[in-house]
């Protein structure tokens, strides 16, 4: 071998690599062979050591051997992945380049017979290789094209913009339907490709020394008149200019927090306007302080209200200004519960739920959800989801029931109906239902429709019974009123799940509009759980259409791809809601759902919604007690995080939650894992979806190869045509073509963009701003930026 290496090098290090790829290959080829996998890597193995001896011995009929292996596994692959040029390239990408190293005269001029002849057929796989992978790169499978329809001509005129200006974003979703949608049109999809950076506001709320992981600017702002409300990750509060983004004033709760905090983030803060004689609960003439207040919860439990013009509080709103949300509560303990998302404000009632910490213990603070005096911040109602009457308020006798579901999202509210539509979790721990009763699993992953002012139940819809899974509601429900075939209007509710099933419902009453049939599930419960025989699927999904295999692992080259499919094997899969297990089982969609907080926008005018679904497989692994996993909390507290072992004490098994990633931490199941998508609301169809943002900013080389990234955020849409996101894994603001979900522009982020946007506009110039913070757990760049567009020529 050292005669090689000094006669021919380039042969001799092929020879090596054929050699060890090979041994590698045929060793993990036949371990998955073992487990039920593909024989194509056991095969491969062989024809790469058959090549390196025959390259060894200076045969050229390793050329021959080398080019079977090829054009085989060109084969395999388009019968496997089809045209998918994403879906392809692991299984190529190593063997073409090294194919191409044989084929040069440096290489085959050692070898026996010599001549041109001996390198035809390699020359003519790697020529059929090229074929197939042009043709790949034209087509994209996954996609589908398509238009929205335009304006319908009877469509029902939006329900909740009220009297509220088209400039004007009140609420966290613009109006409190939800909708995320702007009638401005001075940016449309002719011109949004000048949109140019119009101000930049640093908050100067930056990452700290005790911060948890899961620090995250989610904020979308909201706008009223010429002010701009917005809060940071410490629930610092800041009113700006809305023309300049210069800062006016701004609030610092100085909250209480730590490393063991699992969230640290404000998704954005409410607004409300005393009308002309509105009383408070007791009767009274509402206060002439504060007629314009802001109301912000902060994540230690505490809910503030503020003047919107001064920032000074609103000293008759609970104890000088400030309402102790952990009041009725058994569990108290800082950061165990966290109100993250802003609250609904009727004209008398502000509405609050929170988060709780997941997967720690079954002893954690209620998830009550309660409704206070927006003047004076008394407790006017309580919905306890794990009281048997969930209505019962505190007293002397009665604290909230503890660990009862929650709701960490901001919720929806109808003002004509007076109905307040609730996002439901689960009782945690989430992944172990041994040991909930009835009354904690009747309301968990539900939507609860109740009486804004009363607190009374209106109706309730499962998504996901006994939930093992931590598939809950996790945004905030869309109101549209639709008017279907037969010229009736419907007040309808979209409401996005983590399972990727849109469950469209009368929201009057709370029955489907859009079918979602109850479906057998994969049964078998770890010890001591159960499981429902049945879970409902609704007819509107960004669901797969079928199960992952094998043949839909990825990675970056095939040996990586080799062990996600022996990973993949060796883990319990049966399609959705396959139950957790001491075996480890893959969860898809995953924990993070196909849906997350940032919801649909909606346009009620063209009776069409914009989303963007994502698709990352998670493994969910029970840890049995042991001696190194107690039962119940000794010194221990949170980790500050929702994903590696989670103790889920008081239950018996742990749990250890984790994407599903190669050792190269790429994801093992193969691309596009983000998309935006349109979809028509009258015949509740997915007209459009696309792959969606590129690894520029999660590969090792900054390569703006657009694949379809995960994204945490959502979208907006305007009347002008065009919706915009910022969430996506790298660092960019995009807008697309509402119609056909092309995409017409982008401009790079000054740091990671895990917000929804929002449009509003002063003195006629619209402005498109985005709150670019980062996102701890997701692994964007941190900052402190809130950045606002609009056309150059509007001065």
């Amino acid at each position: 071998m050292n005669s090689l290496m000094r006669s021919a090098p380039l042969l001799a290090a092929a020879i090596a690599v054929c050699a060890l790829s090979g041994l590698y290959l045929l060793g993990g080829g036949l371990w998955l062979c073992l487990i039920g996998g593909s024989v194509y890597y056991a095969i491969a193995g062989l024809m790469l050591l058959g090549t390196a001896f025959l390259l060894y011995r200076r045969r050229a009929s390793a050329l021959v051997v080398y080019a079977a292996l090829l054009l085989g596994t060109m084969v395999w692959a388009v019968h496997e992945a089809g045209l998918d040029f994403w879906a392809l390239a692991p299984r190529g990408d190593i063997l073409v380049p090294i194919g191409i190293v044989l084929a040069l005269p440096w290489v085959s001029r050692h070898l026996e017979p010599a001549g041109p002849a001996t390198r035809m057929p390699l020359l003519g796989a790697i020529g059929a290789a090229v074929i197939v992978v042009g043709i790949a790169m034209t087509r994209d499978p996954q996609d589908i094209a398509g238009n929205l329809p335009p304006v319908a001509q009877n469509a029902p005129e939006p329900g909740d913009a009220g009297q509220m200006p088209d400039g004007d974003w009140q609420a966290y979703g613009r109006t409190q339907f939800g909708d995320r949608f702007s009638p401005l049109k001075q940016v449309n999809a002719g011109n949004v490709s000048k949109l140019k950076v119009a101000w930049t506001f640093r908050t100067g709320d930056v990452r700290r020394p005790n911060d948890p992981g899961e620090i995250t600017d989610e904020v979308t702002p909201i706008k009223i008149r010429d002010t701009l409300y917005l809060c940071s990750p410490h629930q610092i509060l800041f009113a700006l200019d809305a023309k300049t983004g210069r800062q006016r004033w701004k609030f610092d709760p100085q909250i209480e927090y730590n490393r063991t905090f699992q969230h640290l983030t404000c998704r954005g803060v409410s607004y409300h306007e005393t009308r002309a004689g509105a009383l408070t609960t007791d009767g009274a003439p509402a206060p002439t302080e504060c007629a314009q207040r802001i109301l912000l919860p902060t994540n230690d439990g505490r809910l503030f209200a503020l003047d919107a013009g001064t920032g000074a509080l609103c000293t008759g709103f609970g104890q000088n200004g400030v309402v102790d949300l952990k009041q009725g509560m058994t569990v108290r303990t800082a950061g165990f519960y966290e109100p993250t998302s802003p609250p609904v404000v009727t004209d008398t009632t502000v509405i609050v739920s929170g988060a709780v910490t997941d997967n720690y213990s079954t002893h954690e603070p209620s998830g009550v959800t309660r409704g206070f005096d927006v003047y004076t911040g008394a407790l006017k109602w309580a919905f306890d989801p794990g009281n048997p009457d969930p209505n019962e308020m505190p007293s002397e006798h009665h604290s909230f029931v503890p660990n009862s579901p929650n709701s960490w999202i901001t919720a929806s509210y109808d003002a004509k109906l007076d109905l307040v539509y609730i996002p439901m979790g689960v009782q945690t721990p989430d992944i172990w239902g041994g040991n909930r009763n009835a009354d904690a699993e009747r309301y968990a992953s539900a939507i609860v429709a109740l009486n804004a002012t009363t607190g009374k139940l209106a109706w309730s819809y499962q998504t996901v019974h006994h939930d093992l899974w931590d598939m809950d509601v996790p945004a905030q429900p869309s109101l549209v009123d639709i008017r279907n075939a037969d010229g009736e209007v419907i007040p309808t509710l979209y409401a996005p799940a983590k399972t990727g099933n849109i469950f469209v419902l009368d929201r009057r009453n709370g029955h489907l509009v859009v079918p979602a049939p109850e479906t057998p599930v994969p049964q078998g419960a770890a010890p001591g759980d159960h499981l429902s025989p049945t879970q409902p699927f609704s007819e509107l999904t960004f669901r797969p259409k079928k199960n992952l295999t094998d043949a839909d692992m990825w990675g970056g080259t095939m040996y990586d791809q080799l062990i996600c499919r022996i990973m993949f094997h060796r883990l319990r899969y049966e399609g959705p809601f396959t139950p957790p297990s001491l075996q480890g089982t893959l969860v898809f969609p995953g924990n993070l759902g196909m849906f997350e907080w940032g919801g649909l926008a909606v346009d009620p005018e063209r009776q069409i919604a914009i989303a963007n679904p994502i698709a990352i497989p998670f493994v969910s692994h029970l840890i049995p007690r042991g001696p190194n996993n107690p039962a119940t909390p000794d010194k221990s507290l949170p980790s500050g995080s929702e994903s590696g072992v989670q103790p889920q004490f008081g239950t018996p098994y742990g749990v250890d939650l984790h994407p599903f990633l190669s050792p190269f931490g790429l994801p093992c199941k193969q691309p596009a894992w983000g998309y935006m998508s349109g979809i028509d609301l009258r015949t509740n169809k997915i007209v459009w979806k696309h792959r969606n943002g590129t690894i520029r900013d999660s590969a090792p080389l900054p390569l703006p190869i657009k694949m379809g990234v995960p994204s945490l955020g959502g979208p907006l849409t305007t009347a002008g045509g065009v919706a915009f996101l910022t969430s996506t894994l790298d660092y960019y603001i995009r807008a697309y073509d509402v119609t056909t979900g092309q995409q017409l522009w982008q401009d790079r982020l000054p740091a990671g963009g895990q917000s929804t946007p929002m449009t509003y506009a002063v003195d006629g110039r619209q402005f498109i701003v985005t709150a670019d913070g980062g996102h701890g757990s997701f692994g964007t760049k941190m900052g402190d930026y809130i950045v606002a567009y609009s056309l150059p020529d509007q001065n």
